[in-house]
Parts: structure tokens; C-alpha cells; sequence
């Protein structure tokens, strides 16, 4: 079991960001996605404290080189900071769904920027396994025709998805790097997450108006939602996919982490009362074939 912590980490992971997805979803509806996106990375960060203080007696990482405190604050700069703004704008112009069709492109950018950068050859197999599992995601996601949107802003919307799945690559690589040495994974997640926090409350481009989105916690539930979002998605989520691709290689990982879609089916059915089709459930059984093969040695 100990063999597959990288895979089984990352596909622990999809499942984070699935629950942290429809809370996510419900906190935003309540007070908008803007508040949503500033605020969830401080309530992590404090999530993120606790557990590092209950596990290693100390709040603030040691051993913190320059080099590693580059690479992970540029990982959570790219990733987290700007990545994850650009996805949020994402699910405002094109709607979720297709939003997480365009995040399903990870996979395939990471395997190409793997073999690229760090020279993570991937077998036949593995390759063949990775296309299965995308054509399933793909299949699914697209069963519904896009409507509403005038060619303009889907395209604008689609260029943010397609650089916010661009930015996840950039910043999963650039952990990767960070996470040389042996340095906790729990460690390199505050480091990511603390830098991005500083920035979005720093620079006015990643800024938002503070006073007027501290009116809004006075919405308890959304409030609560944005707290369970918090721990399973930058909490949660994070720390796990950090295990993921120091233990796996960032393809298998990747592929394994863009599963949310096809989670998100039987959560969707059971929490929002929506209707799955034979499609859906055809797509998401040729996803698990894909996982399948991924696992089968």
C-alpha cells in the first residue's frame, strides 16, 4: 500500500476538492465569489497552523532555505494566488462545468511540462491509462451545449480556465522543486499558502475591497460553508497534493486530482437534486477504467 501513498494522496485529493467545491459553491451564492476567493486562503492558513503545531510543536516550518522559500512562494504566487483568482472568474463567464472541463486539461499539460522540465518519462501504459481517464471527463463534461454567452466573453472565459490550468501546472512543478530534501509536505503548504495570503491582502491588483466583504460574514451559513470549503480545498486538498507529486509522478498525480467532475456526479445527485444521465454514468465508469490501469502494474 505504502508504494502507491503518491497516487493514493492524489486521488484522496480530488475528493477534498470536491467537498470543498459545493461548499464553495454554496458560500458563493450567498455572498459572491469574490469574498469567497479572498478569504478562504486566511481561514486555511489557520487550519494549517493548528495541524502543524499539533504535529511538529511549532507553528512557523524550520529548516526554511532561501531556495525552497523561492520555489514554494513562487509555486503559491502562481498557483493559488493568481491561478485560482483566474478560475473563480472562470466559473462567473462560463458556468462550472465548463470551468472544470477546462481544469481537466491539467493532466495532459502536466505530463508534457514533466517530460519537459524534469524529464518524468511515462509508459505506454501510464499514457494510454491518462487518455482513457480524460476521454471519460471530457465525454461527460461536455454532454450539455453551451448557451447564453456571447462569443466574446466565452472566449475570454475560456482563455482564463485554459491559464488558470496553466498556472495549477506551473505551481504543482514548481513545488515539486520546493519539496527537494525530504521537507514536509504539511511545511511546503504554509509556505505556499502564508505567501499567497500576504500578496492577495498586499497588492491592490489581488486586493479586494476588505470592509465591504467583512459586512458579509454576518451570513452564518455561507460563513460556515466558506470554513468547510477552507479545510477541505487549501487545507486539505493542498496538503495532499503535495504528497501526491512528491511520491508520484505529476502526470498519474495530475490525472488522478482532475477527477472532481466526475465525483462531483453522485454528490450532485444526492446534495442539489440533479438529474444524471446514462451518459454521466457511462463517463464516469470509463474515467474509473482509466484509474484502473493507472493502479494495475
Amino acid at each position: 500500500m505504502t508504494k502507491y501513498i503518491g497516487e493514493i494522496a492524489a486521488l484522496t485529493t480530488a475528493f477534498s476538492w470536491s467537498f470543498s467545491s459545493i461548499f464553495f459553491t454554496i458560500s458563493s451564492k450567498r455572498i459572491g465569489h469574490k469574498v469567497v476567493n479572498h478569504f478562504r486562503l486566511t481561514i486555511a492558513l489557520l487550519f494549517l497552523f493548528t495541524a502543524h503545531f499539533l504535529i511538529y510543536g511549532r507553528i512557523v516550518p524550520e529548516n526554511i532555505t532561501m531556495p525552497r522559500l523561492f520555489w514554494l512562494g513562487l509555486s503559491g504566487f502562481i498557483g493559488l494566488a493568481i491561478g485560482d483568482r483566474m478560475l473563480f472568474k472562470t466559473y462567473v463567464m462560463i458556468g462550472p462545468r465548463l470551468g472544470m472541463l477546462l481544469m481537466s486539461l491539467t493532466p495532459v499539460i502536466s505530463a508534457v511540462a514533466a517530460w519537459f522540465f524534469l524529464h518524468e518519462a511515462l509508459t505506454i501504459k501510464e499514457t494510454i491509462a491518462i487518455l482513457i481517464t480524460l476521454a471519460g471527463i471530457f465525454w461527460v463534461m461536455l454532454e450539455k451545449k453551451n448557451g447564453g454567452q456571447t462569443s466574446g466573453k466565452f472566449a475570454k472565459g475560456v482563455l482564463l480556465g485554459v491559464g488558470a490550468a496553466v498556472c495549477q501546472v506551473v505551481g504543482l512543478i514548481l513545488s515539486k522543486k520546493g519539496l527537494e530534501g525530504d521537507f514536509p509536505a504539511l511545511s511546503a503548504n504554509i509556505i505556499r499558502v502564508a505567501v499567497s495570503v500576504v500578496l492577495m491582502w498586499t497588492f491592490p491588483f489581488l486586493r479586494e475591497g476588505i470592509s465591504a466583504s467583512l459586512k458579509k460574514f454576518s451570513d452564518r451559513k455561507a460563513t460556515l460553508a466558506m470554513i468547510g470549503g477552507a479545510f477541505f480545498g487549501p487545507f486539505c486538498g493542498i496538503w495532499l497534493s503535495l504528497i501526491a507529486i512528491k511520491y508520484s509522478y505529476i502526470g498519474i498525480a495530475s490525472t488522478l486530482m482532475a477527477l472532481p467532475p466526475i465525483i462531483l456526479l453522485p454528490l450532485s445527485r444526492f446534495i442539489f437534486k440533479e438529474k444524471i444521465s446514462i451518459r454521466a454514468v457511462l463517463g464516469t465508469v470509463i474515467a474509473l477504467f482509466g484509474i484502473a490501469m493507472i493502479f494495475y502494474k
